[in-house]
């Protein structure tokens, strides 16, 4: 499983990708951002959370430097233990909520993905 962003023919970068870029460009190749360290920009806890989400559940928002293009990202965060600045890393989690717990058929979704850890 790859964290796939999107480079678009004037350079840019996003996460996730997108059809067209920010100025309306082309998109020309994917980036894997597991690859990648980030760092965060800021972060949160939410203790009210949604069905099968883990409680208390942190975010972050973190920032890739992907050969000079920035690229941010949010998503849980594998602890607490962060603050502003803090170098992170993605981490694939087969599971980022219990599948059964919420109105949807579970075999309908993915429920893999990334979390950010510090390195």
């Amino acid at each position: 499983m790859t964290m796939e962003a999107t480079r678009y023919d004037d350079g840019s970068i996003t996460y996730p990708g997108h059809p067209r870029g920010p100025g309306g460009a082309e998109p020309v190749e994917t980036i894997d951002l597991s690859e990648y360290t980030a760092e965060v920009v800021t972060w949160t806890t939410s203790t009210a959370t949604p069905p099968g989400v883990r409680e208390p559940n942190h975010l972050a928002i973190v920032e890739f430097d992907v050969d000079g293009e920035s690229v941010r990202a949010i998503g849980q965060a594998t602890t607490d233990d962060l603050e502003t600045g803090d170098e992170v890393r993605p981490v694939h989690v087969d599971e980022l909520r219990e599948p059964g717990a919420g109105i949807r058929e579970p075999d309908s979704q993915e429920w893999d993905g990334y979390r950010f850890e510090p390195v």
